[in-house]
């Protein structure tokens, strides 16, 4: 059988979202937010469920769950590109949010609700970087307003784009401690648990690559894996025929190019447009758009 992928959101949430593992899932989010969210200890509004598999095999997994302070967070890995992604993460967080008052409670009682969406494609096409932090500001001088609103994105395709990249290029990459599980979640197969460079060997990645080495499936969770690994398959086939497909038209160009570039130099020569076709293999069309 081949290695489990903690990207297969039912491995993610078999990793993350469970009691034995909460320090695993503190780390990741004590790794996402800012020094004033971090997190001591953290209960599982949602702990896995295998029994989820039965009635929705494409069940959506996230995780909640709810700090000592009464923060509130929504962790969810999405494999595939939906349309309005965006508003399903407002939606989420929205829940998040309101399902905390109770009847005859004050709105005061509303603590902050921050949302972490770990994504297997490009959300954020106009911005380089993995990992971006929404909140909700007065647009000319970006003052905050509503602190209680934060979502984050993390773009995994962006952090890994090289399958072919070795563990030297990836340690390059590790400058922080979300870098680390980036990592982890991108490149578990480069990391060997007994044998951590320096700047992954900490405590709870080495725990988490145990998990994963040793994580068991059941027959229900299996065929729910397999259904959901099948969609990352369908999207990185999709990516590397997009990838291909560009370089082709690369090397078409580029040998266009030359065969016009010659064109120039045999019209400068005197040679017949008869002559350059045979010779450049070019049309008399692409000939005529150069004289």
């Amino acid at each position: 059988m081949e290695k489990i992928t903690p990207k297969v959101d039912l491995a993610f949430k078999k990793i993350f979202g469970v009691e034995e593992n909460k320090d695993l899932l503190i780390a990741l989010i004590n790794a996402t937010v800012s020094k004033e969210d971090q997190v001591v200890d953290v209960t599982l509004l949602n702990p896995y469920n295998p029994k989820n598999f039965r009635t929705d095999k494409l069940s959506i997994l996230d995780i909640k769950a709810i700090s000592e302070t009464g923060k509130r967070f929504n962790i969810e890995i999405q494999i595939t590109d939906e349309a309005d992604y965006d508003k399903r993460a407002l939606y989420y967080w929205a829940k998040l949010y309101t399902d905390q008052l109770k009847v005859s409670q004050d709105y005061s009682t509303l603590n902050k609700a921050i949302g972490i969406h770990i994504l297997n494609f490009v959300s954020i096409t106009d911005n380089p970087k993995y990992h971006n932090i929404f909140r909700i500001t007065e647009q000319e001088k970006g003052l905050p307003y509503l602190r209680d609103l934060e979502l984050h994105t993390i773009e995994l395709t962006k952090f890994s784009k090289d399958p072919e990249e070795d563990l030297n290029s990836l340690l390059k990459k590790i400058k922080t401690s979300l870098d680390i599980w980036t990592a982890f979640l991108t490149r578990h197969d480069l990391l060997n648990k007994d044998n951590l460079p320096g700047p992954l060997a900490i405590h709870t990645l080495k725990k988490a690559l145990h998990v994963l080495d040793t994580l068991n499936l059941t027959d229900e969770e299996r065929m729910a894996y397999e259904d959901h690994l099948k969609w990352l398959r369908i999207e990185a086939n999709t990516v590397e025929k997009y990838r291909r497909e560009g370089e082709q038209k690369g090397r078409q160009e580029g040998e266009k190019e030359k065969a016009l570039s010659i064109a120039r130099a045999m019209l400068l020569k005197g040679y017949s447009m008869e002559e350059i076709t045979i010779l450049t293999g070019l049309s008399n069309s692409d000939i005529q758009s150069i004289v």
